[in-house]
């Protein structure tokens, strides 16, 4: 399977993803958010960092649940943009990414 190349919107999206849980986290060890959520805490490392900016729904999912965060209100952090308009939601599938 070839993945394809994550689009700027989506690299954004997975810093700010990164940035939220992060500051959900606080002084909450990575290491047990990690195993509370049935993740690796390289996993959540990663997530955290950006360098994975589209992590698959349940794993948002499990950490969100862990840090209490609804996935509406991830959904709505993650879409604010300093003023620019809001990112769209991503695309189901890749033969709609290439056909956009």
């Amino acid at each position: 399977m070839v993945r394809l190349p994550l689009t700027p919107a989506e690299v954004e999206r997975g810093r700010r993803l990164g940035a939220l849980l992060r500051r959900a986290r606080g002084e909450r060890s990575m290491l047990l958010t990690a195993l509370d959520a049935g993740v690796s805490p390289e996993t959540l490392r990663k997530i955290e960092s950006g360098r994975i900016a589209t992590p698959a729904f349940p794993t948002i999912a499990a950490i969100a649940d862990v840090l209490g965060l609804s996935l509406d209100a991830v959904w709505s952090e993650i879409n604010k943009s300093d003023g620019a308009a809001e990112l769209p939601p991503p695309a189901g599938t890749a033969h709609e990414r290439l056909a956009s």
